[in-house]
């Protein structure tokens, strides 16, 4: 195997010290953690502590150190584009948690600094690509069992008052630049990479600050899939995180289980022909008797950590990074276009 990425993090509260480092752990083959930066002076004590990195209080200094190779940027929303931006210009490899940015056109910008290198400089951690559940669902879909699927809805929902930064404007916050690239993403793959119509409200309900805790957006994929998305911070009762419906059967999520009713496979939907005529004796025609399977199947469930060993592997060994830069651009596309169509309304 080849040696571990020097990394250099910077940001060290929710998404970094509680997510990457998490995620990270037993990986010490892959990634060699030499250096960190943070404003909170407690935060980078902690680091040295345990890994004995140097550490930082500003981005500009540890973009200078000569050992960073990759630098893990897990800072707030509105200072992605900045992080990355002073990292990308000293030279640096950058992994960039979502959102990449606030706007297309900055994400545009970052793409194009990056390329000025030559080779692939920017990878953006659209973790939930390799959900167990997304991953699941996928493979159901490929299967056949449900026919051609038609419609997709995909929520997150749960029910609290928020008050802190990802509340907020002026930070990024709001569940759009939250949940809501993780769920475009998948939106977008679901719709074959693109999408030819998109109708989507925001509303702000619970939350203090100005932002939205309530989005729902309905996609048209270029496969002419419809695929809907709600991310909802009011919502009391739990939602199925996934509903599912083909031409041969439907999926809908139970909490922890799948409930899957499909037509038996090989049974064949007679060639009906309509009738115009009222029928006899009865409010509507009896259809033909349909041949059905159920079951229930349990929720994939393993670490959603799979981006860092494929960052490993398209840094160290050239291989592709799923995440393509085209892909990436598209999610901040969708997101610019839901913020279009809601620019005028308050919660």
């Amino acid at each position: 195997m080849s040696k571990p990425i020097k990394l250099g993090m910077v940001g060290l509260g929710r998404a970094g010290y509680s997510m990457h480092l998490r995620e990270m752990k037993g990986k010490e083959e892959l990634f060699d953690i030499v250096a960190v930066c943070d404003c909170e002076p407690d935060r980078v004590e902690n680091m040295e502590k345990i890994y004995g990195c140097r550490t930082y209080h500003n981005v500009e200094d540890l973009v200078e150190d000569p050992e960073v190779e990759v630098v893990d940027i897990a800072t707030r929303s509105c200072d992605h584009f900045k992080h990355a931006k002073t990292a990308l210009e000293a030279g640096k490899i950058v992994f960039l948690e979502k959102p990449m940015c606030q706007t297309y056109r900055e994400a545009e910008e970052l793409f194009r600094l990056a390329e000025k290198y030559g080779e692939r400089r920017l990878f953006i951690r659209h973790n939930r690509r390799f959900e167990p559940m997304f991953e699941q669902v996928n493979q159901i879909i490929d299967s056949g069992i449900l026919g051609d699927v038609y419609s997709i809805r995909r929520t997150v929902c749960g029910y609290e008052v928020r008050a802190d930064w990802q509340t907020l404007s002026q930070y990024g916050g709001g569940q759009l630049l939250n949940w809501g690239p993780h769920l475009v993403d998948q939106a977008l793959q679901f719709c074959g990479g693109d999408y030819k119509q998109l109708y989507a409200v925001t509303r702000q309900v619970l939350a203090a600050g100005d932002c939205e805790d309530y989005v729902r957006a309905d996609f048209v994929g270029i496969n002419d899939r419809i695929v809907e998305i709600e991310i909802s911070g009011a919502s009391a009762l739990p939602q199925p995180v996934y509903v599912i419906n083909g031409t041969r059967g439907s999926l809908i999520d139970l909490g922890k289980t799948y409930r899957i009713r499909y037509l038996k496979p090989g049974f064949e939907l007679p060639q009906l022909k309509a009738d115009p005529h009222t029928p006899a004796g009865a409010r509507f025609h009896p259809g033909p008797e349909l041949d059905f399977v159920e079951e229930e199947l349990p929720w994939y469930d393993h670490p959603l950590d799979q981006t860092w060993v494929y960052l490993y592997e398209a840094v160290r060994n050239g291989a592709d990074y799923p995440i393509k830069s085209a892909e990436a651009m598209n999610v901040m596309k969708a997101i610019e276009e839901i913020k279009r169509q809601n620019a005028c309304m308050k919660g």
